[in-house]
């Protein structure tokens, strides 16, 4: 199905970030473009990637309190590993390294230059898995609206999980992601005194940062109409419902895996 198909078929401009630059410029590049992680660059050479996940941990970090994010580097919340491949490769050499935990691959030429990157959605938007929509859910983690920030943060430490349906009344009420957290996280350090900011920061709670109201498909959804959905609205996750209730999530990552 894809053996003709090379990876500069569906690779995608390289969207990079100084090693210099503050945390704040990575994150905002990341909600401007809707992609995590970013490819990160020194001196014109690829040093490693940035996540969300990564920014979250350092913004959250308690050492980390005193210091204003603006004069947080990116150099200091790098992962020095990642994923490499070259555009005149068969596309069957990239699904499984995606497969394998990577959420992107950077392309280079035949000069080892970075020319490309390729996220999930890159391919997705070339191949999409086959069969019923069931086949490509994964569980849902849930957590209520009233928790608190500082909660969800170590649950998702703690479970590594990116996103949880916000409940409330026993009703799915939103989403929150590690992208609501770094924002609100990054809004708080720079907007509260350092003297203040251990105490305040448990006031802040789940239903004060979560997305609302919640986007999801049915279950008898197709893998085609929930992919383009997604893609669409440049979303990482959707909760599937099944009779008014949520009973799973698509994610890319689970799409993907189901190549």
């Amino acid at each position: 199905m894809t053996n003709t198909i090379l990876v500069r078929d569906v690779m995608a401009k390289p969207v990079t970030i100084a090693k210099s630059a503050p945390v704040t410029d990575a994150l905002d590049k990341m909600l401007d473009t809707g992609l995590d992680p970013l490819v990160v660059v020194h001196r014109d050479e690829v040093v490693g990637t940035v996540s969300r996940q990564k920014i979250v941990e350092k913004l959250g970090a308690r050492h980390s309190s005193e210091v204003a994010p603006s004069a947080i580097h990116v150099s200091n919340t790098i992962d020095s590993e990642f994923t490499i491949v070259y555009e005149d490769q068969e596309l069957d050499i990239l699904i499984p390294l995606l497969q394998n935990q990577a959420k992107l691959a950077v392309v280079y030429n035949e000069d080892n230059k970075i020319v490309g990157q390729v996220t999930y959605g890159d391919l997705l938007a070339k191949v999409v898995p086959e069969g019923e929509l069931s086949s490509v859910i994964d569980p849902h983690h849930v957590i209520e609206a009233g928790e608190r920030m500082v909660h969800l943060r170590r649950k998702m430490v703690d479970e590594k999980v990116a996103r949880y349906v916000v409940m409330a009344d026993n009703k799915a009420a939103g989403l929150v992601s590690e992208t609501d957290v770094a924002v609100a996280l990054t809004r708080f350090r720079e907007s509260v005194d350092d003297r203040h900011q251990e105490h305040q920061i448990r006031n802040i709670l789940v239903k004060d940062i979560m997305s609302s109201p919640v986007m999801s498909v049915e279950k008898s959804s197709t893998i085609p109409d929930v992919v383009s959905q997604m893609l669409s609205k440049n979303i990482s996750g959707i909760p599937v419902t099944e009779n008014g209730k949520v009973i799973g999530i698509v994610t890319r990552n689970s799409l993907i895996r189901a190549l």
